[in-house]
């Protein structure tokens, strides 16, 4: 069990900017172990964790939020970690040009061995590497990884954000006057204060906010066509 964070804004106010902090806060609760969040800036994903809970983590790197906002949005995703091993290779997991935070298990595999059964070369030993490898190869994680427990949120160097899960583990989303937050579940929301009205996200569907912080959805068919819809 972690704790997952998207923050799609647009122009945030401070009481907004505010809640964001609450949000990581409230779920800390999903996993103390470690905190981590992605953002952009100059069109690059920087990426800052720390094998500390989220309290420490807001305090230490989250007290002014003004200086996630970039292009008057912010777009960041977060990570709450419960580990079952070690303190090692937490998440985010990203590159310049991408970011990654999941809840759920990729494969019980062991690490080294990851490369025989799936062709990837791994820098870490967090599975959820595997996601970051299936999105640069822009394959589907949703279809290569659908016997796996996924919800995921990614985060991309131009501001758009996609989301998804395919049921074996909850996702929320919910709108506020400048945008969205997306969190494990609706009770984070809501003991951050927050009493705007949200959905769980659809099971086996890609959500995205673009450049234009409109949400697209794409419907992953049977026979793996993707049809998008405003």
């Amino acid at each position: 069990m972690c704790g997952i964070i998207g923050v799609a804004l647009q122009n945030p106010t401070n009481e907004e900017l505010e809640s964001v902090k609450r949000v990581f806060l409230e779920s800390r609760i999903r996993g103390m172990h470690a905190t981590g969040i992605s953002f952009v800036k100059n069109g690059e994903v920087r990426t800052i964790k720390e094998a500390i809970p989220a309290n420490e983590f807001v305090s230490s790197y989250m007290d002014d939020m003004s200086q996630f906002v970039e292009n008057d949005k912010l777009m960041m995703v977060g990570h709450c970690r419960y580990s079952t091993s070690d303190l090692e290779f937490n998440q985010p997991i990203a590159n310049e040009c991408v970011s990654v935070v999941h809840n759920g298990v990729i494969t019980q595999h062991l690490p080294e061995n990851w490369k025989q059964l799936y062709g990837y070369e791994c820098d870490t030993r967090n599975d959820t590497e595997l996601l970051l490898h299936t999105i640069i190869k822009e394959e589907s994680p949703l279809e290569v990884w659908h016997n796996s427990s996924l919800a995921v949120i990614e985060l991309y160097g131009d501001q758009t954000m996609r989301f998804y899960r395919n049921g074996k583990r909850p996702m929320y989303l919910t709108n506020m006057a400048n945008g969205s937050i997306i969190t494990s579940t609706r009770d984070v929301v809501l003991r951050a204060g927050i009493m705007e009205m949200g959905v769980m996200v659809p099971m086996n569907v890609y959500s995205k906010f673009d450049e234009h912080m409109t949400l697209l959805v794409d419907k992953v068919n049977i026979d793996g066509a993707v049809d998008y819809q405003r």
